[in-house]
């Protein structure tokens, strides 16, 4: 198994993959991710002391199609019980929190992480794990749970199609999620949007949806398609 420096990776062809469970080797993590492509290395760093891995890797694939196409059909496979997060790690430094995130409420109890994710991933990306609140000694959803994209663009377009919409045969509701420590203020202020359209970081509209003749601020969605599936 090849083991290469990270510093000559080949960043657009590879996948961060967390939330690993402590069974996992690199040995499983390869035969896993091969089903996306050929690989080129797998890389799992390990506590010095105990030598366990500390929950997250990194999977070199032969091309950056090939790492493309692990982003879609590994991310949030359970493995072990706990699902994989899996995005480029060339953009995973950049992750930027720019407030584009949502609470999505209604939820059937039949709804997981994965069917949030598959569902809401169509509108733009999501930057991290979809997160459902889950009662503590059950473990059963209470029925809302937080989406959060990279772009106002994408969250504008998941509220527009997707509120009141069934899921589950559930009728949801999408909106803006409080702010953390806030019970009166809502994420997706104009003050957000500002600072998101001013950030070199987070100006790369998704190659889904792109920027039209709309302005800046997440106006230019309204007059598009739905995507592939949604119509």
């Amino acid at each position: 198994m090849a083991t290469g420096p990270v510093e000559q990776r080949n960043q657009d062809a590879t996948c961060y993959v967390g939330n690993l469970d402590e069974q996992l080797t690199e040995e499983l993590l390869w035969e896993m991710m091969l089903q996306a492509g050929p690989i080129g290395n797998v890389h799992l760093p390990r506590d010095k002391v105990t030598g366990s891995h500390q929950g997250y890797g990194f999977v070199e694939f032969r091309s950056e199609e090939d790492a493309d196409y692990a982003l879609k059909v590994m991310n949030m496979v359970k493995l072990f019980g706990k699902p994989l997060r899996v995005n480029k790690a060339s953009q995973d430094k950049k992750t930027l929190e720019v407030g584009a995130n949502l609470f999505v409420g209604g939820l059937d109890v039949d709804v997981d992480e994965k069917l949030l994710y598959d569902t809401f991933s169509a509108f733009g990306t999501i930057t991290e794990t979809p997160k459902i609140m889950r009662d503590p000694d059950t473990g059963n959803s209470k029925g809302f749970g937080f989406v959060s994209y990279d772009s106002f663009e994408a969250s504008d377009l998941a509220i527009e199609c997707m509120h009141n919409q069934f899921l589950c045969n559930k009728q949801v509701q999408v909106g803006y999620a409080f702010k953390r420590d806030s019970k009166t203020e809502r994420h997706g202020s104009q003050a957000e949007r500002l600072l998101a359209a001013n950030n070199p970081m987070s100006a790369k509209p998704h190659a889904m949806f792109g920027t039209g003749p709309g302005d800046a601020m997440g106006g230019g969605y309204a007059a598009m398609a739905p995507p592939p599936g949604m119509g």
